[in-house]
C-alpha cells in the first residue's frame, strides 16, 4: 500500500505531472495579472504565459514559471504592447461604428455585418499573434500573417482554440451572478489555462520551424525552402 501510495505521489507518475503543471500555470497566471495591472501591459502579459507554457510543452515539463514568465515579457514588451494597444484601439472604434449602426436604423443598420467582420477579423489576428510572437522573432505585419498561416492550416483546432479564447470571456461579462467565482478563477489560473491550451493545439505545427535545439535558429514558416535559408531569423528564447 505504501508503494502504491509513493508511486502515485511521485513526480514522474500521472498524478505528480499533473499537479507540475497546474503548479505552472497557477504560478505563471498570477505574474500575469500581477504585471497587467497597468493594462497597457496586458499584450505583454499574454506573451509571458504563452511562453511559458510552450516552454513547459517542449520540455520536460519542469520550468521555474517566474522566471520563464519574465523572459517572455521583458523579450517581447515592445511588440507585444504596441500590438495591444493597436487591439485596443480598433476594438473600441468598432464598438461605436456598430452603436452608429444600431442607432441609425434603415440601410445604414446593415453596415453592422460588415463591422462584425472586421471584429471577426481583428479577433482571429490577435489570437494567434500572441502565441505566434512568443515562439517566433519577427515584425509584427509577418507575425500577424504567420499567425493566419497556422490559424488556417488546422481549422478544427483553431476554432477550438478560438471558442475557449472568446467564450470563458463572454460568460463573465453576461453572467454577473457568478462574477466573484469568474474573477476568483481568472485570477488563479484561467488565464494560463487557456493558454496551455492554446499552446498544446498549435505546438504540433511550431516545432515544424522550431529548431531542435535551443541555440538553434528559427525561419519564417510562410517562405519557401531558398527563402528560409536566407532569411534565418533567432528564436526567441524557447
Amino acid at each position: 500500500m505504501s508503494n502504491f501510495v509513493q508511486g502515485f505521489l511521485d513526480n514522474d507518475s500521472f498524478f505528480g505531472k499533473f499537479m507540475t503543471k497546474l503548479g505552472i500555470i497557477i504560478g505563471a497566471n498570477l505574474m500575469f495579472v500581477l504585471c497587467s495591472i497597468p493594462f497597457v501591459t496586458v499584450g505583454a502579459g499574454l506573451v509571458g504565459l504563452y511562453h511559458v507554457m510552450l516552454k513547459t510543452l517542449r520540455g520536460d515539463g519542469v520550468v521555474n514559471p517566474f522566471k520563464e514568465f519574465w523572459i517572455g515579457f521583458k523579450n517581447n514588451f515592445k511588440q507585444a504592447t504596441i500590438s495591444w494597444l493597436i487591439f485596443v484601439v480598433l476594438a473600441v472604434a468598432l464598438y461605436f461604428d456598430l452603436k452608429i449602426c444600431n442607432a441609425a436604423g434603415g440601410m445604414f443598420a446593415t453596415f453592422k455585418y460588415g463591422v462584425y467582420a472586421l471584429v471577426a477579423i481583428l479577433v482571429v489576428s490577435f489570437c494567434f499573434l500572441l502565441p505566434t510572437m512568443a515562439a517566433f522573432a519577427d515584425t509584427i505585419p509577418h507575425l500577424i500573417r504567420n499567425g493566419w498561416f497556422f490559424c488556417c492550416r488546422r481549422p478544427f483546432q483553431s476554432l477550438v482554440m478560438l471558442f475557449f479564447d472568446v467564450f470563458p470571456l463572454y460568460l463573465t461579462y453576461t453572467d454577473m451572478r457568478m462574477l466573484p467565482l469568474y474573477a476568483f478563477l481568472w485570477c488563479m489560473l484561467g488565464f494560463g489555462a487557456i493558454a496551455m491550451l492554446g499552446s498544446t493545439l498549435l505546438l504540433k505545427q511550431f516545432n515544424e520551424f522550431l529548431p531542435k535545439d535551443e541555440e538553434d535558429v528559427v525561419y519564417d514558416p510562410t517562405d519557401d525552402e531558398d527563402k528560409m535559408l536566407e532569411d534565418l531569423r533567432m528564436m526567441d528564447g524557447l
